[in-house]
């Protein structure tokens, strides 16, 4: 079975209707256990004090903020190749997920960096990349909503989600590039030593698992639901046509 197969809106949505309930059971579980794993059994750091606790939501959804961007520009990029709407639809559902992520992520970093760095918020490569990132969620929504030719609006919001990339690149790797950043270096790495210390480790990869599994949660509810509203929509104008 190829996955062109799935670009079908009608065996895309059979699809859903069969994986949807099991993805979402399994987010609400991962999310439970990470985030009581997270927030109420693991011990306060020598350092930070209970305020290192946030990392169980601040990492998870900027970490998802930055995929779901990609996410979007992969199915962006096979609408404008291969014109298969399923994908565009998916992008379109994916948006505002990623945003309330982002949103998330900025908010909690905020809350976090307040008691470290003595401040709400600085213009750090990382964190104003992010932000970037955040207004081009925003962006891609307003395009979609402000165009009513939906074909031309999912050119533009698929070019936009080109653009877009560059920020979600910066956001990964700003600390690579600008040293001086008030930014720490990332929490998970391949380098074993640049890890978090497993009492945080293992909570904080069951809560990245929960969020992962509750975006592709909402993206297939939302993504059938988009391709359900277009079919009713031309249900609709075939009956008005008809009706004239």
């Amino acid at each position: 079975m190829s996955i062109w197969e799935f670009a079908n809106p009608t065996r895309f949505v059979r699809l859903v209707d069969k994986c949807l309930a099991p993805t979402a059971v399994l987010s609400a579980m991962l999310l439970a256990v990470g985030l009581v794993w997270g927030l109420f059994l693991t011990p306060d750091d020598y350092v930070q004090g209970s305020a290192v606790k946030i990392i169980f939501v601040h990492v998870p959804s900027a970490l998802m903020a930055i995929n779901i961007w990609i996410m979007m520009l992969v199915a962006s990029m096979v609408w404008l190749v291969r014109r298969h709407r399923v994908s565009v639809l998916a992008a379109k559902s994916a948006a505002p997920v990623g945003a309330v992520m982002a949103l998330a992520a900025l908010l909690s970093g905020g809350i976090w960096g307040q008691p470290m760095w003595g401040t709400w918020w600085a213009w750090d490569p990382r964190l104003t990349s992010f932000l970037l990132l955040f207004l081009c969620y925003l962006g891609y929504m307003a395009l979609w909503h402000e165009i009513e030719d939906k074909e031309r609006a999912a050119d533009l919001t698929s070019i936009l989600c080109m653009v877009g990339s560059v920020f979600a690149f910066l956001s990964r790797y700003a600390v690579n590039f600008w040293q001086q950043g008030l930014h720490q270096g990332a929490s998970l790495s391949l380098d074993r030593e640049s890890n978090v210390h497993n009492a945080y480790y293992i909570p904080l990869l069951v809560c990245m698992a929960g969020f992962a599994f509750l975006f592709i949660a909402l993206v297939l509810l939302r993504t059938r639901t988009e391709i359900r509203e277009q079919h009713a929509a031309v249900l609709a104008a075939r009956l008005n046509s008809d009706v004239s």
